[in-house]
Parts: structure tokens; sequence; C-alpha cells
């Protein structure tokens, strides 16, 4: 080994210090809280919560909106953790968002099928249908932003998915905010159109990992 490359060596492992095996997680959760903050903002200050919401929380519907954006969100985070490393892959998220997505149709379309004719429009499209994805995106930009700004300085190598995990966790937790201003009650709202907001929110995410993610 020549003095040069002796030299190079000693002044890569200068101040090396060993690095937390839950640094990325530690990483990746507090990006997530930043995040959560502004939506919480967004959602408090430019939609506001339902005046009924104390009533609200008790209900069965309202409880299984909470659960679905909840299990969502969980199965976004365990995705990001896993492919903010190089070459991750997040095949629990493959198994588990399908089974999550049919258990909740299943619930709406048993809600839909044991309504009044007259009432399964309105349990389907409800008055809000028209803006109730973009409401959900818009609540999830926040989050969105911090998670694509903290896997940036990972080391993702898969920015597709990683960008698509970063919405599908951004656009569940804006779900679970926006459950406290939604208006609407029925199932079949849920399973269609808050899951039209995340799918929004992850297929953002898909679109910027390339541009933000790529090294």
């Amino acid at each position: 080994m020549t003095g040069d490359h002796k030299d190079l060596i000693d002044r890569l492992v200068t101040d090396l210090h060993p690095v937390s095996p839950h640094a990325v997680e530690r990483r990746l959760l507090g990006g997530l809280g930043i995040g959560l903050i502004g939506a919480a903002a967004i959602m408090l200050l430019a939609l506001g919560p339902r005046h009924d919401w104390v009533a609200m929380v008790g209900s069965v519907a309202f409880q299984i909106k909470l659960a679905y954006a909840a299990a969502l969100a969980l199965t976004g985070l365990e995705a990001i953790r896993r492919l903010a490393r190089p070459l991750g892959r997040a095949p629990s998220a493959s198994r588990v968002l399908p089974v999550v997505f049919a258990l909740v149709c299943v619930i709406a379309i048993v809600s839909l099928m044991s309504a009044a004719p007259e009432d399964r429009r309105g349990l389907l499209m409800g008055n809000t249908a028209l803006v109730c994805p973009f409401l959900i995106a818009m609540v999830s930009a926040p989050v969105l932003a911090t998670l694509l700004a903290v896997m940036r300085r990972l080391a993702p190598t898969r920015p597709i998915r990683a960008g698509a995990a970063a919405g599908l966790l951004a656009g569940a937790t804006a779900a679970f905010l926006y459950a406290f201003h939604c208006p609407e009650s029925g199932l079949p709202f849920v399973a269609l159109w808050y899951t039209a907001g995340i799918l929004l929110s992850s297929a953002i995410g898909a679109a910027m990992g390339p541009r933000v993610l790529s090294w």
C-alpha cells in the first residue's frame, strides 16, 4: 500500500462513529411527526373539525374510518422503513394492502346492500365525493414533503416504490385527520372516496420519487 493510499484511507475513516441500528426509523418518525403537525394545521385551519365530533367519535362508522386509515398508515410506515434502505423491498405491504382494502369493501358492500334502495346513492356519493380525494391529498402534502426530504438523505434504490410508499403513508395519515372534518358517514363512501384520496397521494409520491429520491 502506497503512502497516498494510506492517507486516503485515514481521511475516510476519520471521525467515523457507530450508527444506531434504529437511526432510519428515528429519522422517518421525526419526519412523520413534523409532517403531521403541518397536516393537522391544514385540517384545523383550512377545513375545521365537525361541530358534532364528540358524538361522532362513538359511532361505528367513524371508528371504521379511523381503523381503515390507521391500518393503511401502519402498512405504509413499514414499507418506507424497508424501502428507505439500499435494495430494500416491502413484500409485506403487497400482501397486507389487498387484505385491508378487501375487508373494507366487504363491509361497504354489506352496508350498501342492507340499505334501502333510495338511500344507496347517498351512502356511496354523499355530498362531497367530488372534493374528498383532493382534500385528503391536500392535507397529506406536508407529510409527503417531509417524508421525501428525510428519505432523500437515506439510501433508497427503488425511488418509484419508495415514493409511492411515502405517499401511501401520507395519504393514510391525512385520511385519519380528515375523518374529523368529513361530514359523510357512509362506509361505501369511505371505501371509494377515501381510498381514491390515499391512492392520489401515493401516485403523487410515486411520480416525485425518481426526481427527489434518485441518487
